[in-house]
């Protein structure tokens, strides 16, 4: 007997958006390999352009779309656009972001808005639009990206922690709304991994020691640890699993070795 080809996503299409780079590429590539075909946006489609170029060297579709979350005019052409390209939305990982590493003191009116709109409105835009595409079809997985901050704060990125707080209830309240939809909606949080955003932290060696000691993993994550998790979510397997956020973190959510990870 062959063994179940458990989380296989052929036949299925996955919308990610801020796949420019950064995780959103790896969150791309997961879904590809496991045989999904994509839309990947980005605020400038041609940004995406080597990345489409990548996925359709893994024999996969990839269409580029243009996408600003914090423009409602451009959330609503972006969705409209991403179901026209293969008839049908199968899968959206709510990825888009941005951070404003500063104390809380310095926080400027427009930075703190920035961040919230980006990461907590722009969130629920983008799903609210692409669900409309969804719910007629009566089927859908949402993985809204968020972080382990979800769930702890830190200090210098106040903002940012709201707007993820915010995201693990909204993913609460939207998986209570549309299950009956036959959408399923979860918040993928992922710990400590370098991206663009907090590159500038693992520049500095004392601090990345200061870290380790504190992950019970004893390492950052590497952008791949998150593929099986963003697989599952995106999958038929995950099929009873919703309203959730999903840590993937190396354990530092437990509490026990967590403590500030700021720069000293």
């Amino acid at each position: 007997m062959n063994p179940t080809p458990y989380f296989n996503l052929t036949g299925r299409v996955a919308v990610v958006t801020g796949a420019s780079r950064g995780l959103g590429q790896y969150f791309g590539r997961a879904l590809a390999k496991s045989g999904a075909d994509l839309v990947v946006t980005a605020r400038k489609e041609e940004d995406c352009d080597a990345f489409v170029k990548e996925i359709e060297g893994l024999g996969r579709k990839a269409v580029p779309v243009a996408l600003n979350v914090r423009d409602f005019d451009s959330i609503v052409k972006f969705a409209d656009e991403a179901e026209a390209a293969f008839g049908k939305i199968d899968i959206l990982v709510n990825n888009a972001g941005c951070n404003v590493r500063k104390p809380a003191v310095e926080i400027s009116w427009d930075e703190y808005n920035t961040v919230l709109e980006t990461n907590l409105r722009g969130t629920f835009f983008v799903a609210q639009q692409i669900a409309k595409k969804m719910i007629p079809r009566e089927y859908g997985r949402i993985v809204n990206i968020g972080s382990v901050t979800s769930v702890f704060g830190y200090a210098g990125i106040a903002p940012y922690c709201a707007s993820r707080g915010g995201v693990k209830q909204l993913t609460m309240a939207l998986a209570d709304e549309w299950g009956k939809n036959g959408i399923t909606v979860n918040c993928l949080a992922p710990g400590w991994f370098r991206t663009e955003q907090n590159k500038v932290l693992y520049e500095n060696a004392e601090w990345l020691d200061y870290l380790k000691d504190r992950i019970p993993v004893k390492r950052p994550g590497q952008p791949n640890d998150l593929d099986g998790a963003v697989v599952f979510l995106a999958s038929e397997e995950s099929r009873y699993v919703s309203g959730q956020t999903l840590l993937v973190d190396g354990g530092i959510s437990t509490g026990a070795t967590r403590a500030s990870v700021q720069p000293k």
